[in-house]
């Protein structure tokens, strides 16, 4: 074998060794990469906007269910103000909207905050949409109620939830809310550890160029977290995404609002206000201030 073949086994051994080595808990934070990426912006809107899919939002049976469950529990309507963080295509917001409430969509995705105003538009909804990444959110205003769903919490490092619910804490109003989910340790006992590559993983999620996509899933016991790290190979580029699921008990939930300044603090099962159970992989809280 001639150097220079050596010298590329080498290096391919090299970034293979790379792609399956464990990076130190939370090393990374990629949102950017996913959002912001003009393909695959694309196609986590498609995810968003197929009614069936529980992927990048709930399937849309759920949402309208969840919807209609928080403007009665809430009591959205005129005189109320809401912020979604992380509202992508405005599923939630649009529906708080036809409550009569001012409602405000803060999200990282342009492409998802253009479909969100077109509509809006389109249904003479008033909403006042902020391209943003909600960890740099401020405002003067003051909210009724503030949501952050599809477990969106969980994908926070803890010094982010920190600063998420501080956040939160000052944009409320004195008896305001704030509702969120995430998973539980059910969920966490369910993952497994695995690698797996695959030609256009994905179905071309990634890109609109062939490429390999590398899938590497890790789990941390000692923090209750999972890291589904993915490595796109493409000709003259390759990319990283990671993201980063932490799992809760009960406690640990509860205490990180207590943390925050919380005084009332109430587990339910889901966001469309199911009874909190053990057994269930996910839970919400309602949080008030």
């Amino acid at each position: 074998m001639s150097e220079l073949n050596i010298e590329m086994n080498t290096e391919v051994f090299d970034r293979l060794k790379r792609i399956n080595t464990r990076p130190e808990c939370w090393g990374q934070y990629t949102a950017a990469e996913l959002w912001t990426d003009e393909h695959t912006s694309q196609r986590m809107l498609e995810c968003h906007l197929d009614e069936s899919l529980d992927l990048s939002s709930r399937n849309h049976a759920f949402i309208a269910r969840s919807a209609e469950w928080i403007a009665q529990r809430f009591c959205l309507g005129s005189g109320k103000a809401v912020a979604d963080f992380g509202c992508g295509p405005g599923l939630y917001t649009s529906r708080f909207a036809r409550t009569g409430a001012a409602v405000t969509g803060i999200d990282f995705s342009a492409r998802s905050l253009e479909y969100a105003r077109r509509k809006a538009k389109a249904d003479g909804l008033a909403i006042n949409y902020v391209h943003l990444d909600y960890l740099k959110f401020d405002t003067t205003e003051r909210f009724d109620l503030v949501t952050l769903i599809m477990c969106d919490f969980c994908a926070l490092s803890p010094a982010q939830r920190s600063v998420m619910l501080q956040k939160f804490f000052r944009l409320l109003k004195p008896g305001g809310a704030v509702l969120l989910d995430a998973y539980t340790m059910n969920a966490f006992a369910a993952r497994e550890e695995a690698a797996s590559y695959e030609l256009n993983q994905l179905g071309g999620f990634w890109s609109a160029r062939d490429y390999y996509g590398f899938v590497n899933t890790w789990k941390y016991e000692a923090e209750r977290v999972v890291l589904d790290k993915y490595t796109i190979v493409e000709p003259g580029r390759e990319r990283e995404v990671y993201n980063w699921l932490q799992y809760f008990s009960r406690d640990e939930l509860v205490k990180e609002f207590q943390d925050a300044g919380f005084p009332r603090i109430e587990v339910i099962g889901d966001v469309a206000g199911k009874e909190y159970s053990e057994a269930g992989s996910e839970m919400a809280v309602v949080a008030v201030k």
